[in-house]
């Protein structure tokens, strides 16, 4: 129990900063964001908190991560009035959900070592910058030797792989879980920003396959690729699950 409600603690709170990147980031550039909902994107919604200007701040049945909306279909995708606004401002959109990840993580884990190791606070920063950089060579290696033959889905963690290290984190303390919660934000940012298809690193190549062609892709294209990605990352999941619960049965 503790490890189920540590993971939804922990990724809620990573996701919703990741969006709220997004949404500040709108919200600056004066770009329409209609929805910033708490909870799973594909699940009812069961309360508008508030509204504040056009953006409804609702929650979902499933209570997981969360997401901006920059639709007013709640039921769209991609919305034909955000695919319109000029390129570099979808770049700076889509690029600072995990900006803000990789802040948030760098504040939680010198927090996390300033206090739990007892460091000074420029040590602190330091080995945060330098902790960030590791995680960051570890990841885009892991991925590359994933995709390139050379790795092994092994080293890949689902949904409960993840919430077994947050119930682990968890029991050993509170500094634990503020450190683990900046690692696992600080993975969401540097995953995120992959040139995968339904991945925000997967939206800026199609901006800047857009800028070389100088012409936008289609409304179908953008609705076929995100499908696509989706479809993939959810196989993905279902395979790094699987795995997990073999380690746990072993």
């Amino acid at each position: 129990m503790t490890s189920i409600l540590a993971f939804l603690f922990v990724f809620t709170i990573v996701v919703l900063i990741h969006e709220f990147g997004h949404f500040i980031a709108a919200r600056r550039l004066k770009i329409n964001a209609y929805e910033f909902s708490i909870g799973f994107p594909f699940s009812p919604k069961i309360a508008t908190i508030f509204k504040h200007r056009e953006t409804e701040f609702t929650l979902r049945l499933l209570p997981l991560g969360g997401f901006v909306s920059f639709s007013k279909d709640e039921n769209g995708s991609e919305s034909l009035e955000f695919l319109q606004e000029p390129r570099w401002k979808r770049g700076v959109i889509i690029s600072a959900g995990s900006i803000f990840n990789i802040i948030f993580a760098f504040l939680l884990i010198t927090v996390a070592l300033s206090i739990g190791k007892n460091l000074p606070l420029n040590d602190a920063i330091l080995s945060s910058i330098k902790t960030i950089e590791i995680v960051t060579i570890g990841t885009v290696q892991l991925i590359f030797n994933l995709f390139s033959g050379n790795g092994s889905m092994d080293n890949l963690s689902g949904p409960v792989g993840i919430a077994v290290m947050a119930g682990k984190a968890a029991n050993a303390g509170f500094i634990n879980l503020i450190y683990f919660t900046g690692l696992l934000s600080l993975s969401l940012g540097i995953l995120n920003l992959l040139p995968f298809p339904a991945l925000d690193g997967g939206h800026l190549i199609i901006l800047t396959i857009e800028s070389l062609k100088k012409s936008p892709l289609s409304h179908r294209t953008y609705q076929i690729i995100g499908v696509a990605g989706i479809s993939f990352f959810l196989i993905l999941t279902l395979i790094a699950t699987y795995k997990d619960i073999l380690r746990l049965i072993a």
